[in-house]
């Protein structure tokens, strides 16, 4: 586990429904080993959608950022505009 995944939007929903969907059955030590074993896997798959092509994904939100802070100085926002700003802001942070 890396210590930034948890700051990814959904990431311990995503955790907590894989861990559960595995089925295996045995004794108590093996099962646990079996179900780190798949959940490492599912780790892996789900970091490279995740964190593929960060920095243009920040790119893109900080261009976003900037032109509705340009927008913002010449007239004033719309509500939508500003709501849009601090979601930006926050999914901006955990990349």
């Amino acid at each position: 586990m890396l210590k930034y995944w948890e700051n990814f939007m959904g990431y311990n929903n995503f955790v907590r429904e894989k861990w559960d969907s595995f089925r295996v059955e045995d004794w108590g030590g093996y099962v646990l080993k079996e179900k780190f074993k798949l959940i490492k896997l599912a780790l892996k798959e789900w970091h490279q959608q995740h964190s593929q092509n960060l920095p243009a994904k920040i790119l893109t939100l900080k261009e976003r950022t900037s032109a509705i802070d340009l927008k913002g100085k010449s007239e004033l926002l719309l509500e939508e505009e500003v709501e849009e700003i601090h979601e930006l802001s926050e999914n901006l942070f955990p990349l």
